[in-house]
């Protein structure tokens, strides 16, 4: 999750001078959700070791968990990786920045929280100060790019994976690994009641409830939501009971979307409340992404579809080499639900992909399997089980030069 802000050019916020005692920690961290990751491990190392003081550069729930940031929130923001290129002045500016802050202040430890692009340069920089690096949420070698194995190999002593498989796959390579769980499994739950959902959103009990989640990113739902629309429309009209929900992510602009086609499948938007709505959902058709985790947590069946230019999806096929799209079925080992993707994605095939899913003895199957999944993510706890690993790197024995 690379990030990128235009950088003012403000002078940077102040620091305290260093204390012989003190016992500093850079962290650096992108996007939304790598500030919600990263907040909480900030609260969870604070919690073990309160004496801690922790700079960096994030967002605002890293900052209200303590961190004194190292750039203003305003001046960050986020981009993808091809977009890089066209903010190269500040992402310069930013590193020299944070190089001229490790060498000033020498951190005990530099925390990474996924951005890779990014973290890597500066996690070299770090190894030439003697400062030891730690991984939290690490880059997807297993995926793609496998080349940088030897790069975090060299540059990186101890890595905190959230995906079961990531942990036998890096430390066959050579690398500290340690699995802590993933940090979803504190944050996905409902606060209301399937039964309860319904009924204040004017959705019949026995209704077969279908959520339909596009995406969080402008590109994704202007791509994927009219095709789930059409979908609707067909699932509608084989199914007479089927009422569908469209939980919005915070990203998404309301009035970007096209509210006549959404009033004509007869979809329920929601705000503020999506796992409330997820959950009490049968069925999911959804965009492939972290959202797949979150259904599988929440155990509703899912239908996994996803659509990109053509030549960014033969450019995927060529560098990306996994079985499966979806983090539901690479944490399975194998395809527990439905991935329809490109040109099978069609509203016709997903159609018949939602009714199957309907159908109760199936939809009971898949929900089984769901659970294994959830199982196999860790147990709740995961930033504090990070924050612990890190601990073990700000003992007094391990001063930086």
């Amino acid at each position: 999750m690379p990030l990128n802000r235009t950088l003012s050019n403000r002078p940077e916020i102040p620091h305290p001078e260093r204390g012989e005692n003190e016992c500093r920690v850079f962290i650096i961290a992108g996007e939304a959700s790598g500030d919600l990751h990263a907040s909480m491990f900030i609260r969870a190392l604070k919690d073990l070791a309160p004496q801690i003081e922790v700079s960096g550069i994030g967002g605002p729930g890293m900052i209200r968990e303590g961190m004194h940031p190292l750039f203003p929130a305003s001046d960050l923001a986020v981009v993808g990786l091809v977009e890089i290129l066209g903010h190269l002045g500040p992402i310069i500016k930013a590193y020299r920045r944070t190089v001229r802050y490790l060498k000033d202040h020498r951190p005990r430890l530099l925390v990474l929280v996924d951005y890779p692009e990014f973290n890597m340069l500066v996690a070299r920089q770090a190894k030439k100060l003697g400062i030891p690096v730690f991984y939290y949420i690490t880059p997807q070698v297993w995926a793609w790019r496998q080349g940088r194995v030897k790069k975090l190999r060299k540059l990186v002593d101890k890595m905190a994976v959230i995906l079961p498989f990531e942990q036998d796959f890096l430390r066959g390579k050579g690398l500290d690994a340690t699995f802590v769980g993933h940090p979803l499994m504190d944050v996905v739950h409902t606060e209301t009641g399937r039964e309860k959902f319904r009924s204040l959103n004017g959705i019949p009990q026995d209704a077969s409830l279908v959520g339909l989640l596009p995406g969080s990113r402008h590109s994704e739902v202007n791509r994927l939501l009219p095709l789930m629309l059409q979908t609707a429309c067909l699932v509608a009209k084989k199914k007479k009971n089927a009422r569908f929900v469209l939980p919005l992510a915070p990203s998404v602009d309301m009035s970007s979307l096209p509210v006549e086609q959404i009033n004509a499948a007869g979809v329920t938007i929601i705000t503020g409340k999506n796992y409330d709505a997820m959950g009490a959902c049968d069925v999911l058709l959804l965009a492939s992404g972290t959202v797949a985790l979150e259904a599988a947590i929440l155990n509703i069946p899912m239908v996994v579809t996803y659509k990109v230019s053509p030549i960014t999806y033969m450019l995927g096929k060529a560098l990306i080499k996994i079985p499966y799209v979806s983090l539901t079925n690479l944490v399975a080992g194998k395809e527990v639900v439905p991935e329809i993707l490109q040109h099978q994605a069609v509203p016709r095939t997903l159609c018949n992909a939602v009714l199957n899913l309907l159908d109760p003895a199936v939809n009971a199957r898949v929900k089984k399997r769901l659970s294994d999944v959830k199982k196999a993510l860790g147990s709740p706890g995961a930033a504090a089980r990070a924050a612990s690993l890190a601990l073990s790197y700000l003992s007094p024995s391990r001063k930086t030069r």
